[in-house]
């Protein structure tokens, strides 16, 4: 190889910053320049490597560039390792052949400055492609809401959003894919469920994710078809050959927007397939909701409900009705159910308006506080006047168990009034999911402890589980009506053996029943012949007023 001159190696320096500093950059310039200065020194290979991360480097996550490689480089020449001031990591490597003659300093000092300028470059480029990736991209490589606000906004400057759907999707039960493969194996399925979206959306839309397992998006209708059977529910592999497979579903929120439509603000999307994507979330079947009017007169009703709760709750418009229980051997009344009645300008409305509504924040907790103390009243009041007080449950919401102090503050608020423990019992609504069942544990034992009583509610409405009654030191099983024989049903009857087994086992371990819902005597007929002592329901008496079922109260007994 001949000596390289001053004039080519200026000449090649000037040409390279020109170059790599050209806007927009010229590729194939690029190469053929990279390719003629390997070929005059006599170099065998280059190669850059870019790693946004340290971390990423020693994983060997990153991007690896070669330009230049005539197969024959077999010695490192120069290696240069260079971190940027935002931590990512550059590294460039020439290579020799070691049969090649040695290079002299003033070529190695040469190809070194020359080098820098290269890795310059890269790490300019790779930067700001990263920055791109990080603006509109998560840490998991799924698009955010900057990639999808980009897309509707280009859309709309476009005249190009009319008659396209937009979409929110909330995955049905992830946690339990989680449990079921393995987190890791959760992150694949999810990653390929956000891919066959992707692919169903064919590059005439967009999908981004909101968070956890929740995403938003848009689509040309003329996909919706298979959009929809995505949503409805698909299988999705989390191996390389894809025969390990879950499947998927979501509730879908959509809304179609119409023709024409111009967005003034992002709420004018987000709002409609947010408020369509909370009632599919709500429905007891996977379901597809598509927004119309009437919702938003749905969502109005609910704010409206929340700010009347505040100023009822202070007003003291809630009242407490009582049901009682009754013992079917003898008729003795012997407990009761405490149960919410709102009464607005003397008309009472329905639990089932509001009840729903403030279960969807704290504020049922705050009512079943309400509850307790005006129950704690009364029991207080009984207790005073000589009455034979008898037990009182509450319903109280599993919202409250997250609260670690919660059975210190039931107990504060029983001692307020000098009412005796024994009096006292927590209705708690069944629950199936891990952190839940051990924090329900946690608060009926800690009850237990100073002598409340406890009930598991609505048993068998749910997905009930032994371990709830066999775990859980209960003192009362709260039979639903749903699982309580109708009528019509014979005796070798599904329902009429199911029942006989839960009231069984129930008894067997120690549980006291209270059978909900009784309305015939046809049914106190099977509950005699099943062993059920307690009923609550119509068959005796409705819920009533303080002062109605105070009359319950002297009267004692009901005619059996």
């Amino acid at each position: 190889m001949s000596e390289i001159t001053n004039e080519q190696y200026n000449s090649f320096l000037e040409r390279l910053v020109r170059i790599t500093h050209m806007e927009p950059f010229d590729r194939e310039a690029y190469v053929d320049l990279i390719t003629e200065i390997c070929y005059v020194y006599g170099l065998a290979k280059g190669v850059t490597e870019f790693y946004p991360t340290p971390m990423m480097e020693q994983r060997g996550t990153g991007e690896i560039f070669c330009d230049f490689d005539n197969g024959k480089g077999d010695k490192v020449l120069i290696k240069i390792r260079i971190v940027s001031s935002s931590k990512a990591v550059i590294i460039a490597t020439l290579y020799v052949n070691s049969a090649d003659e040695e290079k002299s300093e003033d070529e190695i000092m040469q190809l070194d400055t020359m080098l820098r300028v290269i890795m310059g470059f890269v790490a300019r480029r790779r930067l700001i492609r990263k920055l791109e990736e990080f603006g509109f991209s998560d840490l998991d490589g799924y698009n955010n809401f900057r990639a999808f606000a980009r897309y509707i906004d280009i859309a709309n400057a476009e005249n190009q959003l009319g008659g396209k759907a937009a979409f929110h999707i909330d995955l049905h039960n992830f946690t339990v894919v989680n449990q079921e493969v393995g987190r890791d194996n959760g992150d694949i399925v999810l990653k390929n469920y956000y891919k066959r979206i992707q692919e169903a959306i064919y590059g005439m839309g967009v999908v981004a994710r909101l968070g956890g397992d929740k995403f938003i998006g848009v689509y040309d209708r003329v996909f919706e078809e298979e959009i929809y059977k995505i949503f409805s529910g698909i299988p999705i592999p989390y191996d390389s050959e894809g025969k390990k497979r879950v499947n998927v579903s979501a509730a879908a929120g959509i809304y179609i927007l119409p023709i024409p439509f111009m967005m003034k603000g992002y709420g004018d999307i987000m709002d409609k397939i947010m408020m369509a994507g909370n009632i599919a979330k709500q429905q007891a079947e996977s379901g597809i909701v598509v927004y119309d009017d009437t919702m938003k007169e749905r969502i109005n009703h609910l704010k409206k409900v929340q700010a009347d709760f505040k100023i009822g709750l202070k007003n003291e418009e809630f009242a407490v009705f009582y049901q009682p229980k009754v013992d079917i051997i003898n008729g003795v009344l012997i407990g009761a159910e405490a149960l919410c009645r709102w009464i607005q300008d003397d008309k009472i409305i329905p639990p089932m308006s509001f009840i729903p509504i403030l279960e969807m924040n704290t504020d049922i907790c705050d009512l079943d506080f309400y509850m307790l103390e005006h129950v704690c009243q009364h029991l207080k009041k009984w207790i005073d006047e000589g009455r034979e007080a008898i037990r009182v449950s509450v319903n109280f919401s599993r919202k409250h168990l997250v609260d670690v102090d919660l059975v210190d503050h039931i107990i504060e608020v029983i001692d307020k009034y000098k009412v005796p423990h024994e009096y006292i019992e927590i209705e708690l609504t069944e629950t199936t999911t891990d952190v839940l069942f051990s924090d329900l544990r946690r608060v009926v034992r800690g009850l237990q402890e100073q002598g409340i009583w406890t009930a598991v509610d609505d048993f068998g409405v749910g997905y009930s589980s032994l371990n709830l009654i066999c775990e859980i030191p209960w003192n009362v099983l709260k039979v639903d009506k749903s699982i309580v024989p109708v009528d019509e049903a014979g005796s070798d009857s599904t329902s009429h053996k199911m029942f006989a087994h839960v009231i069984s086992l129930a008894h067997d371990i120690g549980l006291k029943c209270v059978i909900e819902g009784v309305e015939t005597g046809k049914q106190m007929e099977i509950l005699k012949k099943n062993n059920c002592r307690i009923v609550q329901g119509y068959y005796f008496d409705k819920p009533l007023p303080l002062e109605e079922f105070e009359t319950r109260i002297d009267r004692k007994t009901y005619e059996v």
